[in-house]
């Protein structure tokens, strides 16, 4: 009995460590969202940390309203490119758990 909890513990531990080091390589995987035909983009890390806001030139001739609208449209493209990234980079490691309600990583 202690050895089969001894290797529950021992193997609940390495999890841990790979969800800290998965976490740790979300926040270096970048995506990208774009709006307007790529007229703004936005680069953000799985961690949801923006990057880079790159709007072209030429959309700052647009009325303020419409700039805003591109600029957050592109920013919930980025958003959900970065939650299929870490879901797909989270999947491997919390595979096999069914932990009702346990929404890995965040």
């Amino acid at each position: 009995m202690k050895g089969g909890f001894g290797n529950i513990l021992k193997h609940a531990q390495a999890m841990q460590e790979n969800l800290r080091k998965a976490q740790e390589e979300l926040a270096n995987i970048e995506v990208t969202g774009s709006s307007g035909g790529g007229l703004v983009s936005i680069t953000m890390t799985c961690r949801h940390d923006v990057r880079r806001v790159q709007v072209d030139p030429a959309l700052l001739q647009e009325d303020k309203e419409v700039v805003e609208d591109l600029i957050a449209a592109a920013v919930n493209d980025a958003a959900r490119k970065a939650d299929k990234a870490a879901q797909e980079r989270m999947a491997g490691l919390t595979s096999g758990l069914n932990i009702p309600g346990l929404n890995l990583p965040f």
